[in-house]
């Protein structure tokens, strides 16, 4: 099965691009993880903040299948802690294709987030979208760790 992270917008810091590339090299030989990195809405073309929402969240759908188990990264989502994240997605990825959203600078729409089989917080502190991608890819190298009995996590 596929793992699989949509994000809105190019990742613009280097430093991000050279922390996900550590864990994506460091993953490559036990998961296999698409990364998909699509056109974000400016706001000055949208109008409001509202519809540069619903236009990123339509991107977005048309790039996830209906048997995609779909989980959104959003601050309102519920929290967990490593050990149960890495048996959840490891329990998932050996039975179907998952796919992570990240939303761009204003969120994600309430048609996302509807659609999503799971939300996903990763703490009450609110993080740039940027930065929350390479705090996913850790996430995913260490559920790897944690699921094989590496000593990364301890």
């Amino acid at each position: 099965m596929s793992l699989k992270i949509i994000c809105l917008g190019k990742t613009r810091e280097s430093w991000i691009q050279q922390g996900i590339d550590e864990y994506r090299k460091r993953l490559a030989p036990h998961w296999k993880i698409d990364w998909l990195e699509l056109k974000d809405t400016s706001l000055k073309t949208a109008g409001s903040v509202s519809k540069v929402r619903q236009l990123e969240a339509q991107t977005i759908l048309k790039a996830v299948s209906e048997q995609d188990y779909l989980i959104a990264l959003d601050e309102k989502g519920k929290a967990t802690d490593s050990v149960s994240f890495a048996k959840e997605l490891t329990a998932l990825i050996n039975s179907r294709d998952v796919v992570f959203v990240i939303g761009g600078v204003y969120g994600l729409d309430k048609a996302l987030l509807d659609r999503a089989n799971r939300t996903l917080s990763f703490s009450a502190f609110t993080f740039p979208h940027q930065l929350i991608r390479v705090i996913l890819m850790e996430q995913f190298y260490r559920a790897w760790t944690i699921s094989t009995g590496k000593t990364y996590h301890y």
